[in-house]
């Protein structure tokens, strides 16, 4: 019994460190310079992890002057993460997308507003049915001006809600784009369970709130 003890103590003692040393390397992502992507053929970007990317994936693209959204990874201290790896809750990184828009019809401010309306912002590590900490809410910012949109819009929440908002807000680095199956997924698999279950209602539930923002093609 003593020796049982003692193997799980050292079990514990080695997990409660390497917990340690995963948060030392996120809390150093925090601190980081973020790099600013440049408007490709006068298109701009913008990262968001909301809880399942196929769900993120199909708000944005029901948004005019969005013109494409690749599921990814982002948000973590390991390289070349993918859906298994991230499911592990040890690489940092939750599931995101890349928006592509045009910043003349749509701007990032509305972006973090289609964000926190299509969510349950007080809901922490997951989104709906779906948990842990690759599926917690982020948004990335880019420069200063992002930020502070960010930050002003979140506290205002808070006070609205009178609640803690459980977005992270953090400095972009780098998004992995993810495996192809997981591209374009309500579209191509709209008999699929979760789809019809989670992703679709989700959908649904931000139209009814922003039908001005909707494509008319939606």
């Amino acid at each position: 019994m003593k020796s049982l003890v003692l193997s799980l103590s050292f079990i514990l003692l080695f997990s409660c460190q390497n917990h340690a040393k995963e948060n030392k390397k996120q809390d150093a992502i925090l601190k980081l310079k973020p790099i600013e992507v440049p408007l490709q053929n006068g298109k701009a970007r913008a990262y968001f992890a909301s809880g399942c990317f196929w769900c993120v994936e199909a708000v944005y693209e029901s948004v005019k002057g969005v013109e494409e959204v690749i599921n990814g990874y982002s948000g973590g201290h390991t390289l070349n993460p993918t859906y298994e790896t991230s499911n592990t809750e040890k690489t940092g990184h939750a599931e995101a997308v890349e928006v592509i828009y045009d910043p003349n019809i749509v701007d990032f401010s509305t972006l973090v507003d289609v964000y926190f309306g299509s969510q349950n912002p007080t809901q922490f590590n997951g989104q709906g049915p779906d948990r842990g900490s690759q599926y917690r809410s982020i948004i990335f910012y880019q420069n200063d001006t992002q930020k502070q949109i960010i930050l002003k819009k979140k506290e205002a929440l808070a006070k609205k809600l009178n609640a803690k908002i459980a977005a992270e807000v953090y400095p972009f680095q780098k998004f992995w784009i993810a495996e192809d199956y997981h591209q374009n997924y309500e579209r191509l698999h709209p008999e699929n369970r979760y789809i019809q279950n989670v992703s679709i209602p989700r959908l649904n539930r931000f139209k009814s709130k922003f039908p001005h923002l909707i494509k008319s093609n939606h």
